[in-house]
């Protein structure tokens, strides 16, 4: 798999980007290491979605929900915490998807087995220097975005 180096601000203009174009209901998975750039891409894809609200980290609560613009909806979860599997059920997890909705998943390989089949996986790591290594890959039934989001896909 390609990837493109970003810098922190190349990243937050990307992610934005991205969340205007995404067309819900879409799963997004967020794979990196610790201080990827993971969290700071969830936020600018949900303001590129339309959000205006304060962001925190879902470290702690897990899963955040946003109102976004023209009815699009951005849930936010971080399973970094999730030890078994079957803890993201009480997260919600088999409502996610519904139509309108942007679901952003940091730490995604914590639900491995019960990741929908129709996603966006994006993988972030340290690209040396300021810059961040991003690509995307479209898994299933899901609209090509890499080359309209300016990315590299995979």
């Amino acid at each position: 798999m390609t990837s493109t180096p970003l810098t922190e601000s190349e990243l937050e203009a990307w992610g934005e980007r991205l969340g205007r174009i995404l067309d819900p209901p879409a799963f997004v998975c967020l794979r990196g290491p610790l201080g990827a750039g993971k969290s700071v891409l969830a936020r600018a894809i949900a303001r590129g979605a339309g959000v205006d609200a304060e962001m925190p980290s879902p470290t702690f609560n897990l899963v955040f929900r946003y109102a976004g613009a023209g009815g699009k909806r951005v849930v936010h979860l971080d399973l970094y915490r999730i030890d078994d599997v079957e803890e993201v059920w009480e997260l919600g997890w088999e409502e996610l998807g519904a139509p309108g909705e942007v679901v952003l998943v940091e730490w995604p390989e914590r639900a491995e087995p019960l990741l929908p089949p129709d996603r966006y996986e994006i993988a972030l790591s340290d690209a040396g220097g300021d810059r961040r290594a991003v690509s995307l890959r479209e898994l299933g039934d899901v609209a090509a975005l890499a080359e309209a989001a300016g990315v590299q896909g995979g």
